[in-house]
């Protein structure tokens, strides 16, 4: 490029004054910077264009320049032209002043106004047809002129030769929708005779359509991912409240159950110290039984002495009967040196306290579960036809009547059994339900593939978790191998737990607080459906129905 002649003084003011507007070219080092200024303006280029001498100026800033005069010379060296040359933009030089801009930070410069001659204003619109930049002064004109109104304006735009077709020199107007492409109203007729083209405005619109769709698309997934975010951090929340509650739980447990040792430890204490009191008084009184047996004894001893000595037979013979009869003395109990608690007595304390840990156990099991307490609704379209629900969805028995409703998917229609309306693949879920005055009954969970149609057993590998009672008393866990359940007493409400992580599944007699039964170790695949069956009636001997319980 050539050599840049020295700027005046007014130029290097200006040239300070532009590098204040735009900090990228102060901070740019080497001769480029320069190179990539018009000395013009003393800016970056815009549209550049080369004079026939070899020097680059901006497009505006040079027919600005011999607008004013009367002859065609070049700002920078001088040299005068004969004819005015017909300015061509410098598209090497423009794809290097657009890399200059934005590795310096600048991704959109601001459009100026061609027309303005000082301070350049800010461009409004831009016109295709004279393919000029106009502020709201110099766009005065183009509202006004009746031959200026028909030319066709767009908001202010750089390169506005991407506005034209290089073909054909004509505004690109039309969009080829074989070719997908824009063209001109001579393209139309000429390279895309006979094909499908539409005027630019009518496809921008119809893409914008597309557009809006596709944006209410990303903002629904945008608002999907934050609700997801917001349910993880609800989430973590309700993770981090019940780990406090637990931990909370199992200090006060432990607390308790440090109260019930040192309890049962003064209590058998204080028995211990009874018995020692107890054993000390029977001693002191058998030893002063014994010693005043011993003075007894010694003076018998001491008379029997005398007698044996004596030299009167006749008092010897009248004495004898009586010093010779048997000694009445008492049968002394054998004293033992052991501890006088019995065993018996530390085992039913050591009894007491296992029980009090049991059930202390077993209620803080059972309050935790509460936590996880969901609120369970029967699902109309999975109930066998003969069951009966209540409107609230609490509540299902049997009747003998079959009731008309849709043969769908979901609905048991041989095996007497309706599922919960929600179901869970993830966490802890806990619901209860009253099975007070029945005799038959299942409960548990079931996934959501399970076969429905036609006879079923119930065992996890078929994707069921769930006890029963048959008989009145009978009660069995249905594994893969079913196992019979042998219970204190009969459960009159049931609690299911469920840890989907886990794999465990708990049954619980929520009365006495005790752990009936828990399938461990399981896999769980999809969603996992509350399951209920009343079971047949049997001639209203079953005709209670099971009743989905509050958790407290």
């Amino acid at each position: 490029m050539a050599e840049s002649l020295p700027a005046p003084p007014k130029q290097r003011e200006a040239r300070r004054q532009s590098m204040e507007r735009h900090p990228y070219l102060s901070s740019s080092s080497g001769p480029l910077t320069e190179e990539l200024q018009c000395s013009v303006c003393l800016d970056v280029f815009t549209d550049p264009v080369s004079t026939p001498c070899g020097h680059n100026f901006c497009k505006s800033c040079l027919n600005q320049c011999w607008d004013k005069s009367e002859d065609c010379y070049c700002p920078l060296c001088k040299e005068t032209f004969s004819k005015r040359p017909d300015l061509k933009i410098n598209t090497a030089l423009r794809q290097v002043v657009q890399h200059f801009k934005e590795k310096s930070g600048v991704t959109k410069s601001e459009v100026l106004c061609d027309f303005c001659d000082d301070r350049k204003l800010k461009a409004l619109k831009s016109c295709l047809m004279c393919q000029s930049s106009y502020c709201d002064t110099h766009l005065e004109p183009h509202h006004r002129v009746p031959r200026l109104k028909k030319h066709k304006l767009i908001n202010a735009a750089e390169n506005l030769e991407d506005y034209i077709c290089e073909q054909h020199e004509r505004t690109l107007e039309l969009f080829c929708r074989d070719d997908q492409t824009c063209v001109c109203p001579i393209c139309s007729v000429t390279d895309h005779k006979n094909h499908n083209t539409v005027p630019l405005e009518q496809e921008s619109e119809e893409k914008k359509t597309e557009v809006m769709k596709i944006q209410a698309d990303v903002q629904q997934m945008i608002q999907d991912r934050m609700k997801k975010i917001q349910d993880i951090k609800h989430s973590a929340e309700l993770r981090k409240q019940n780990m406090e509650k637990e931990k909370a739980d199992s200090i006060e447990l432990f607390t308790s159950l440090m109260r019930s040792i040192e309890r049962c430890r003064a209590e058998l204490l204080e028995k211990m110290e009874e018995k020692q009191k107890a054993a000390e008084k029977q001693e002191e009184e058998l030893i002063e039984e014994l010693q005043q047996e011993i003075t007894e004894l010694k003076s018998r001893d001491t008379e029997l002495e005398q007698l044996s000595h004596t030299e009167d037979h006749l008092h010897f013979i009248r004495s004898y009967p009586s010093m010779c009869k048997p000694f009445n003395t008492k049968q002394w109990p054998d004293i033992s040196v052991n501890t006088p608690v019995s065993l018996n007595t530390i085992r039913a304390a050591l009894t007491q306290l296992q029980q009090t840990l049991d059930d202390k156990l077993s209620q803080t099991g059972l309050k935790r579960m509460c936590l996880y307490a969901v609120d369970v609704t029967l699902d109309p379209d999975t109930a066998h036809p003969e069951l009966i629900l209540s409107d609230d969805g609490k509540q299902v028995s049997h009747r003998d009547i079959k009731r008309d409703v849709p043969d769908n998917p979901d609905r048991f229609d041989k095996c007497i059994v309706v599922l919960g309306k929600e179901g869970f693949s993830s966490g802890r879920f806990y619901f209860e339900v009253q099975v007070k005055n029945k005799t038959e009954w299942d409960l548990g969970v079931a996934g959501e593939s399970v076969i429905r149609k036609g006879s079923i057993t119930l065992s996890p590998q078929n994707g069921y978790w769930t006890i029963w009672l048959r008989n009145e008393n009978e009660y069995e866990a249905l594994e893969n191998s079913p196992a019979l359940l042998s219970l204190r007493v009969k459960p009159q409400k049931v609690g299911v737990f469920v840890d989907y992580e886990e794999g465990l599944v708990s049954f619980y007699d929520v009365e006495s607080w005790s752990l009936i039964y828990s399938f461990t170790g399981q896999t769980f695949n999809g969603k996992l459906y509350p399951y209920f069956c009343p079971a047949l009636n049997n001639d209203g001997t079953n005709s209670t129905p099971l009743i989905i319980l509050p958790v407290h």
